[in-house]
């Protein structure tokens, strides 16, 4: 079978090298790189915990490693005696949400991706080397005032002509292996949420053109005995990023053509069993952001956050075989889990605390209050 890269474009893919132009984004018609909220400037002072043990300490950057830790472990630290004097330090917390937002230094290093004089998206300058041989598709231009961008070729008109063209560049770089993971689902290339789409992109490919993704992740809790619990889900150990982690009850990206709630009804039936006449008593409750540069990927990542209610007798049962088990635990202990381990995948770590926030586990009287309330939109929330 022939390679994509001969079947459909006459160029090949040129080796990645690094740019050095010193000139930042582009400053007069385009504005420049989203600023970062940085909740982080006053320190908060660390405590002394008590260290999970090394087969159970999972790291925070470690997204394609297995954990070896088991839900006895994680009982275990969620305890409040096993570290009692940080019931009301936020620090554990602060933590988390840096962990989702690296790399703030290193904006220079990317250029804006353009489209009908709209910012979509930023594109690492090494990364966007890989393009240049894809003339028909792409032009990178290299302007004395703003100091480039990314752009389509003008010839690829129509939405579809250019998620046509885009695509056919991405399984090029995919068979190279400069684009891991491919998903075959298409996310919508858009300026901000709700406005027109320019395009679709492959999932996988997000991060390395910086376009803004958008998901949607619910808590699902129960109220007992005057408490509330939430479902936590261990993630699959075959899952491509995450593997073995902790997961919301439900979660999932929001591909072009799918609305939200619609979006998350899917899910709920995919991922935990939920029926129809379950979810749909979902409640939207607002939406967290966040901004991290890793290498050359740049995730611009908007989370819609959902509630919703379960009866006692509701017990979830995955699907789709992207979920190992489920546990039910108590609300505090689960905001223990969060401050004193790396067990779950890191941007669920910002909607859990959304969530400790809204139902009053999390209040003025702890110091970094609203610093921390900031830090859940710490992306361009748009």
């Amino acid at each position: 079978m022939a390679s994509c890269c001969t079947a459909k474009f006459r160029f090949s893919i040129s080796s990645c090298r690094a740019a050095r132009s010193p000139r930042p984004f582009p400053g007069s018609l385009i504005h420049s790189f989203p600023l970062f909220h940085s909740p982080f400037a006053r320190p908060m002072k660390p405590t002394n915990l008590r260290s999970v043990s090394a087969s159970t300490e999972v790291s925070a950057g470690a997204a394609s490693s297995t954990p070896t830790f088991s839900w006895n472990d994680v009982v275990r630290v969620s305890q409040p005696e096993f570290n009692p004097n940080d019931s009301s330090n936020l620090r554990g917390f602060f933590d988390k949400i840096k962990a989702c937002n690296r790399g703030a230094e290193l904006q220079s290093e990317f250029l804006p991706f353009v489209v009908e004089d709209q910012i979509v998206g930023y594109i690492h300058k090494g990364f966007a080397e890989n393009l240049r041989s894809f003339e028909d598709v792409f032009i990178l231009s290299k302007d004395n005032c703003d100091g480039g961008k990314l752009m389509l070729h003008q010839s690829l008109k129509s939405a579809d002509d250019r998620t046509r063209a885009v695509g056919e560049v991405i399984k090029c770089l995919a068979e190279n292996e400069l684009i891991p993971g491919i998903r075959n689902e298409l996310f919508p290339v858009t300026s901000s949420y709700g406005a027109p789409v320019f395009f679709s992109l492959e999932r996988a490919a997000a991060p390395y053109f910086g376009i803004k993704a958008y998901g949607v992740h619910m808590n699902g809790y129960v109220e007992k005995d005057e408490q509330k619990f939430l479902w936590l889900g261990k993630r699959s150990l075959v899952k491509s990023t995450f593997p073995g982690m902790l997961d919301h009850l439900v979660a999932g990206g929001l591909p072009h053509g799918i609305a939200c709630g619609e979006n998350l009804i899917k899910e709920c039936e995919e991922e935990a069993g939920i029926p129809r006449t379950l979810s749909s008593r979902a409640i939207s409750v607002g939406a967290v952001s966040y901004s991290d540069i890793d290498g050359h990927r740049f995730k611009r990542d908007v989370l819609f956050t959902y509630d919703l209610k379960l009866p006692e007798s509701f017990v979830p049962n995955n699907q789709d075989g992207e979920v190992e088990s489920f546990k039910l635990i108590p609300v505090k202990h689960v905001a223990n889990i969060i401050k004193r381990t790396d067990f779950f995948k890191t941007n669920c770590n910002i909607v859990i605390i959304d969530f400790l926030f809204r139902h009053g586990y999390i209040t003025p009287e702890c110091f970094g209050y609203l610093d921390l309330l900031q830090s859940l939109k710490s992306g361009d929330c748009s």
